[in-house]
């Protein structure tokens, strides 16, 4: 069954210390099912309230914060496929979540919801946890529990580059120490400049560098891999157009790792904007104590795959559909 987590003390709802009738029973409609285990028709009549308010006040608990159903990861990461995962790939760690057969938006969500309550496990006193972008980022950022880590600090890892569809790396950074309670370190410095001399003379100045190092010595990462496909973040953000992007895929192009374009087995390939990047590189991002990779999709297969392949990876979150198809030989 799922644990619960503990519902919090009231909250104050005016100076003289009142709260509404509304906050009172949602909040003793959320410990009574969550807590005391009463089930739906019983907490209606204890009361005396419809069934549907009763379901409204829980879906209202949830959506304040006030309760936090998480799992067990250890029964996600101890089955047959985290274990062949493991021993195919060499990575430390893998938690698998079941896929939604019915539903490929509920499943990627099932693999956010699950990495962003197997993090915490991960963070210790002193840390820097180096943050990538993107949708999957941003949202697994959103919906991360609410806690107050001590002196732990999240690093934003590429710097930014402003599109219509969001996801920007420094919200990324930001909404995960805000939810943490964490310290943030963004990198105050666009993604791409205009020139490889501008690049290299804004790296150069004392700020810049000083944020880069930090940049450099984040020991734990977390991160997704993209994909090159037309409608790929990369694509959207316009970081690169789309002819450039068939010829790399042309010659074996097979995912992206903040921002960087790797091959079918890891590798760099360079893209023609790579001298215009600020950003964490991709020899930065192996070898790392933690590389918390989030694959949240079918479609991210071969990209995860080859981010396991370069050595970029030590824990891996995905669903059971796209973990089989990674024990399968690559086409």
């Amino acid at each position: 069954m799922p644990a619960p987590a503990a519902v919090p003390p009231k909250p104050t709802g005016s100076s003289l210390g009142r709260v509404s009738r509304l906050e009172d029973n949602i909040i003793e409609a959320a410990w009574l099912y969550f807590h005391d285990g009463l089930n739906q028709g019983d907490i209606a009549k204890r009361l005396n309230i419809s069934r549907a308010s009763v379901v409204n006040y829980l879906a209202e608990a949830r959506r304040r914060d006030y309760v936090r159903v998480t799992l067990d990861s250890d029964v996600f990461r101890n089955n047959q496929l985290a274990f062949d995962l493991k021993a195919k790939f060499g990575i430390e760690d893998a938690l698998i979540v079941p896929t939604d057969i019915a539903s490929a938006s509920r499943s990627k969500e099932r693999v956010v919801q699950a990495a962003s309550d197997w993090l915490p496990n991960f963070l210790n006193p002193g840390d820097q946890l180096g943050i990538a972008w993107g949708e999957t980022i941003y949202r697994l950022a959103e919906i991360a529990p609410k806690l107050a880590l001590e002196d732990v600090t999240i690093v934003q890892l590429i710097g930014s580059k402003p599109s219509e569809i969001g996801f920007a790396a420094e919200n990324c950074a930001a909404t995960l120490a805000q939810r943490f309670g964490a310290k943030c370190d963004n990198l105050h410095a666009p993604l791409l400049l205009s020139s490889a001399e501008l690049c290299e003379t804004l790296k150069a100045e004392p700020m810049i560098a000083h944020q880069l190092e930090k940049v450099a010595q984040c020991k734990k990462t977390i991160f997704a891999a993209g994909t090159t496909d037309p409608d790929s973040h990369i694509a959207m953000t316009g970081l690169l157009d789309h002819a450039t992007l068939a010829q790399m895929r042309d010659k074996g192009a097979a995912g992206v790792i903040c921002g960087r374009i790797i091959d079918q087995d890891g590798a760099a390939m360079p893209a023609p904007i790579e001298d215009r990047m600020i950003g964490v590189s991709l020899d930065q991002m192996r070898d790392k104590d933690m590389g918390m990779l989030v694959s949240a999709g079918i479609d991210r297969v071969p990209a995860t795959r080859a981010a396991m392949l370069g050595g970029y990876v030590t824990h891996l979150v995905t669903c059971s559909a796209s973990a089989a198809l990674l024990l399968q030989d690559a086409p």
